[in-house]
């Protein structure tokens, strides 16, 4: 075997393996929490009240259980279920979290991706020119997406999915809640019916499931316009969704406009400062990586390394936030406190567990082939060093 294809298989080809882990784990579930009391018995909650923490939002994590005494053809909305047990001590509900995360994931692990295809190219001007094209590339779509009329068309059907899924997990008091796909039906079809269209049959649904939620989103968003009695016309972008989504999702159980518009107008603009400084970065790895083996070319590489620990982090801040920033109209009064971030706690009457999902162990995978190709090109240069003195 040639030493060009050992540098290869020992230097690139984990690069190549690590950049293309981000397509599932962008996908796939990265952690998981449940609870488990004693009115949640383990018959008919064999894992606890379970939900699912994906790149794109929070997931169920329930199954439908079947044993001699429960069959279920449903399984319970357990992030319906955890939100129901948080809000009587003031917290609010999951899916007001990590809402700027949520809303730039996809274009975020882009641009991880693409940072470290680029250290596959050795000569340093062709680097810049194919950081400088595809970055520019992602730069557009990003601003697409957030800020162009109708720019939900630009994200991912699995944010979108994820947008849609919380939403669903409200229902009437007096009624059965409805499933995020019952209410996204019921929906599009009010909606299209109120529009003179015929609806037909369920069998006559030609609309793609990305086009369903988009108009899901639309119907939610004009009718809690109405209900709150605000002037504001559907753009379809995604900033006004991430504002919208957010304020509903907080007032969700605790509608207190005082407290809630602050918020909202924080978050809109840290999602602002956040896109800035990503095209920021941008322009700054394209001219920082055309100098070979300078900090900032190393930082192509250990920065998605480092996906893991930021991973973490982010995950540990927003459980924070969740402790301290509880509603003061909440049933009960809990002194702020930080839940578990991994292993097992407790809280009143309630058994935590915090662990990690596939998703997660993607990351470290990840982790460990990029740590791998960065000590196997460090040992090449020092091998070339030392042939040539």
């Amino acid at each position: 075997m040639s030493t060009q294809m050992i540098s290869f298989l020992k230097i690139k080809l984990p690069v190549i393996v690590a950049a293309l882990l981000l397509i599932p784990i962008y996908t796939l579930p990265i952690w998981w929490v449940s609870l488990t009391a004693p009115n949640y018995p383990e018959e008919a909650f064999p894992d606890g009240v379970k939900i699912h923490f994906h790149m794109t939002g929070v997931f169920n994590g329930c199954q439908t259980v079947e044993n001699d005494e429960i069959i279920e053809d449903e399984a319970l909305d357990c992030v319906h279920e955890m939100d129901t047990i948080n809000h009587y001590v003031g917290m609010f509900p999951i899916a007001s979290g990590a809402p700027i995360e949520h809303s730039l994931s996809f274009f975020l692990l882009i641009m991880l991706g693409l940072m470290l295809l680029s250290t596959l190219v050795d000569d340093p001007n062709k680097r810049a020119m194919a950081m400088s094209v595809s970055f520019s590339v992602v730069a557009i779509w990003l601003v697409l997406a957030l800020y162009l009329p109708n720019g939900l068309n630009f994200h991912s059907a699995e944010y979108l999915s994820g947008r849609v899924s919380a939403l669903g997990q409200e229902g009437d008091d007096n009624e059965k809640p409805m499933t995020a796909g019952e209410a996204l039906i019921a929906s599009l079809k009010a909606s299209l019916a109120s529009s003179g269209v015929d609806v037909g049959s369920d069998d006559d649904a030609d609309l793609s499931q990305k086009k369903q939620d988009i108009a899901f989103l639309k119907d939610a968003f004009e009718s809690s316009q109405k209900k709150l009695a605000i002037d504001e016309d559907w753009e379809g972008s995604g900033i006004q969704l991430l504002g919208w989504h957010y304020r509903t999702s907080l007032a969700r159980y605790f509608n207190n406009p005082d407290v809630i518009g602050p918020k909202v107008k924080t978050m809109t603009m840290a999602a602002n400062l956040v896109v800035g400084l990503l095209i920021l970065s941008m322009i700054g790895f394209v001219f920082g990586a055309r100098k070979t083996n300078g900090w900032i070319y190393k930082l192509l590489v250990l920065i998605p390394a480092s996906l893991p620990a930021l991973f973490v982090l982010i995950y540990s801040i927003w459980l924070g936030w969740y402790g301290h920033r509880m509603s003061d109209m909440g049933a009960f009064t809990l002194k702020p406190f930080m839940p578990t971030v991994f292993g097992q706690g407790k809280v009143a009457q309630f058994t935590t567990n915090s662990y990690p999902h596939i998703g997660f162990f993607l990351m470290l995978a990840l982790s460990a082939l990029l740590v791998y190709s960065m000590l196997a090109k460090r040992n090449e240069e020092a091998e070339n060093q030392q042939d040539s003195d």
